[in-house]
């Protein structure tokens, strides 16, 4: 399948979920070398496209012009205010073009005030502006809490990509080939996804990379008169916040990052792991609460595996459209990311369609995943995330995506081969940017590093790995399931807010 998004507050609302899952995605920041007998990525030329909210830079010179903006906030929703501001296109040429970003606001109500609290919800693509509206805020009154879609996303400049019907026909390609044929056709669509979001987004797909989204952040702390970036970082987020603290470590005021991505070299666990594991614990419930599914872990397993590849030959209709294998396989993914509280619907949706041949639900969940509404259209996550990803990430060509597709279904014997060669960077018409040097935030103030260790998105082994290696890494762990820990643990919530109110920090290695 299609690299792991999704978007918090939708599934957790929808299904009554205790926790909250937010996008995610594991990238092998420095690890991954180019292939080079693998013909490489198909580099276009870049046209010259003006995006929503590209407009010329402020009156002045150099970074002054963008530091002297005055930020204008007014009603948006009921509690929150909202704003924009301008940022360079490219960091390298002052003079060039503008792009918007977007921001929200809940304002502190207290007589305290400690200045604002940045938070990112992940992806990449997750919006910032939209967290505001939903982020667990008891306890952190003392703050204005300020979220922000980054470049390239939401409401702020976005890259644009297929549309309609021709994102839905990409959605339901069958990404894990069995043949010669399907390879090609998953290899072609992604290569047509690609040169769409050039020919729509222009120059702004070559700068929206997580280094440049780091300048943006810090240009806003500027904006709102902060001395220090207070900062509470969920999934991808945890990345942004990381390399925050390497590039600014002088700069870092309190930081939480919930959900570690994986910055280190280490790649002894990889995110389809995570999901394996994931759906291994779900067979487990599943079996204990006599479900139709099997009486036993390995017969629950049997009875999804089998779903799928029958869907590979066989998709279920389902009104209008079809459930297909990788609709399925999406479908299942996303309340892997929930915790036992939503395992129920997942339980519902596989049992009728083992049972009574009825994919609308599963369909209905891999929907909720895409973000596709009962119209045909789809959130423009599905065009932020790749291409912050593929700028970000260097790929090892389309011999090195089956090599890794391969050592995955070895290592992830349930799930592994479901998810198929990750095609969407090695047919990518833009080349990453550089590598960045080892993250270890020397001088940062101390940073809170949280893990949950039956995460599927973000393997806790992340977690671990990135408290270590962060000079000034805490590592706190929930005990449980689902993707992310502060949204649905009152004990890590108290944790977080008493060290960002406070300034408590936890014990190395304190568990809930």
């Amino acid at each position: 399948m299609r690299r792991l998004t999704l978007l918090c507050g939708l599934l957790a609302l929808l299904l009554v979920a205790g926790g909250c899952s937010v996008w995610s995605v594991e990238i092998p920041w420095q690890k991954s070398k180019p292939d080079a007998t693998a013909s490489g990525r198909p580099l276009q030329p870049v046209p010259d496209v003006t995006p929503k909210g590209m407009v010329d830079p402020p009156a002045g010179q150099g970074m002054a012009r963008y530091r002297g903006q005055q930020l204008h906030w007014s009603g948006c929703q009921k509690t929150l205010e909202c704003t924009t501001a301008l940022v360079p296109l490219d960091y390298a040429h002052l003079d060039g073009p503008a792009i918007t970003l977007a921001l929200s606001r809940r304002a502190s109500t207290s007589g305290h005030r400690l200045g604002s609290l940045f938070i990112n919800p992940g992806g990449p693509g997750g919006s910032g502006v939209e967290y505001t509206g939903y982020f667990k805020h008891k306890g952190l009154e003392d703050y204005d809490i300020v979220g922000w879609d980054p470049r390239g996303v939401g409401q702020s400049t976005p890259v644009e990509c297929l549309t309609g019907k021709d994102l839905e026909n990409y959605t339901e390609v069958d990404n894990s080939p069995d043949n010669a044929s399907e390879d090609k056709a998953w290899i072609d669509v992604n290569r047509e996804f690609g040169a769409s979001c050039l020919r729509r987004s222009g120059a702004l797909l070559e700068h929206v990379s997580t280094p440049e989204t780091v300048r943006d952040l810090d240009l806003l702390r500027g904006l709102v008169g902060d001395r220090k970036l207070n900062y509470f970082g969920s999934s991808y987020g945890t990345y942004i916040g990381a390399l925050y603290a390497q590039t600014f470590p002088k700069n870092v005021g309190r930081m939480v990052l919930d959900g570690a991505v994986n910055i280190t070299d280490d790649e002894t666990v990889s995110q389809t792991e995570g999901f394996d594991r994931a759906l291994n614990n779900f067979a487990s419930w599943c079996a204990s609460q006599g479900c139709r599914l099997g009486a036993t872990t390995a017969a629950v397993l049997k009875s999804i595996i089998a779903l799928w590849d029958d869907l590979d030959r066989n998709a279920l209709p389902v009104g209008s459209r079809e459930l297909t294998q990788s609709l399925a396989v999406t479908g299942v993914a996303l309340v892997l990311y929930e915790n036992e509280d939503s395992w129920k619907y997942l339980r519902e949706g596989l049992e009728d369609a083992v049972f009574k041949r009825d994919g609308s639900y599963l369909l209905y969940f891999a929907d909720l995943y895409n973000q596709r509404d009962r119209r045909g259209n789809y959130g423009q996550s599905n065009y932020s995330f790749p291409a912050v990803r593929c700028l970000d990430t260097k790929d090892k060509g389309v011999t090195g995506a089956r090599a890794d597709a391969a050592k995955d279904a070895k290592r992830a014997p349930s799930i592994g081969r479901f998810f198929g060669p990750d095609m969407t960077c090695p047919m990518w018409p833009v080349a990453a940017v550089p590598d960045h040097p080892k993250i270890v935030a020397a001088g940062a103030a101390p940073i809170v590093v949280i893990g949950t260790t039956g995460d599927p998105a973000t393997p806790y082994e992340f977690a671990q790995m990135m408290a270590k290696q962060l000079e000034s890494g805490v590592l706190v762990t929930l005990k449980g399931e689902g993707h992310l820990a502060y949204g649905q643990s009152t004990c890590i919530q108290q944790i977080a807010v008493a060290y960002l109110v406070k300034g408590t920090v936890p014990r190395n290695g304190t568990t809930c």
